[in-house]
């Protein structure tokens, strides 16, 4: 192979090249930090980032970084602090309003001229004791109601209603406003009710109830009624025990004038006066 000697003009070249580039700070290719170039040794270089930059020219670039730095410091500020801004605002939004207080029911005043009008003593006293609620459910305040088309055995507590106090309570209370109206009624196991000496030497005949059913049952999603049951039993003191007199079911129910709670509290209140007037008639018909 035949070698073809360098021309004058090349080496030249190649010489006039590698004076420019002994200058401090220059390099062939910027992105070529080992200093090498098709196989030459390039000139060393204290930043190859800059290909013979003024010093006045670098200032004001850094100046102009730093400010682009700083404003997109701040841009993410500002972002943030809007973003957070929002969350703050989207959770005061989603706080809970202030709970509502439950309504509180009774069965009212009762008739008005029970308390005027004159007691007859044709009846004798009678003791009423305590009712009873078995299983606890009605223990409670809660008005409660039952789904018959649905599921008849559940009962349901209205979350926004209360009674007073607990039905056996109320019940009892409404009782002895109006037995009261025709006998004296004295409360079961306290003294009056064991002084033989104020009852002309008799003691006087105890009156007990068990209270099984008091809701506000809907037979349908448009029609409810008010539904009381008690069991009634009368006994007599005797030196060996009680001497069972009598004992009768009942079970009263009334419409309700509207489908919630408030309906269900005047349903219940009129099947209450209801199974009371029954109990009364009751009561003076035992011998």
């Amino acid at each position: 192979m035949i070698r073809t000697p360098i021309s004058s003009a090349v080496l030249h070249a190649i010489w006039n090249i590698k004076t420019r580039l002994l200058r401090h700070g220059g390099v062939a290719n910027p992105r070529d930090t080992c200093g090498y170039r098709c196989g030459l040794r390039l000139a060393p270089t204290q930043n190859p980032s800059f290909l013979f930059v003024p010093s006045s020219v670098q200032h004001c670039t850094s100046a102009a970084a730093a400010r682009a730095r700083s404003i997109r410091a701040g841009s993410r500020f500002y972002f943030y602090l809007v973003c957070a801004t929002a969350l703050l605002l989207g959770a005061c939004s989603a706080l809970p309003d202030k709970p509502l207080r439950a309504a509180l029911y009774d069965f009212g005043p009762g008739p008005s001229g029970t308390q005027s009008a004159p007691r007859q003593s044709a009846l004798p006293p009678l003791a009423l004791a305590d009712i009873s609620t078995p299983g606890g459910v009605l223990d409670n305040q809660a008005v409660l109601y039952r789904l018959a088309y649905a599921n008849a055995q559940q009962l349901r507590p209205y979350s926004q209603a209360r009674w007073s106090m607990p039905p056996a309570q109320l019940v009892r209370q409404r009782l002895r406003e109006t037995l009261s109206v025709n006998r004296a009624v004295l409360n079961a196991g306290e003294g009056p009710a064991l002084n033989r000496g104020a009852n002309q030497g008799v003691l006087p005949r105890v009156l007990q109830l068990e209270l099984e059913e008091f809701s506000h049952l809907f037979e349908s999603p448009d029609g409810s009624v008010g539904l009381i049951r008690l069991r009634a039993t009368l006994v007599a003191p005797t030196p060996s025990g009680e001497k069972l007199l009598a004992q009768r079911n009942i079970t009263v129910q009334r419409p309700a004038p509207s489908a919630d709670a408030a309906g269900g509290v005047r349903a219940l209140t009129a099947a209450t006066d209801a199974a009371i007037e029954e109990i009364a008639l009751w009561l003076q018909q035992v011998p």
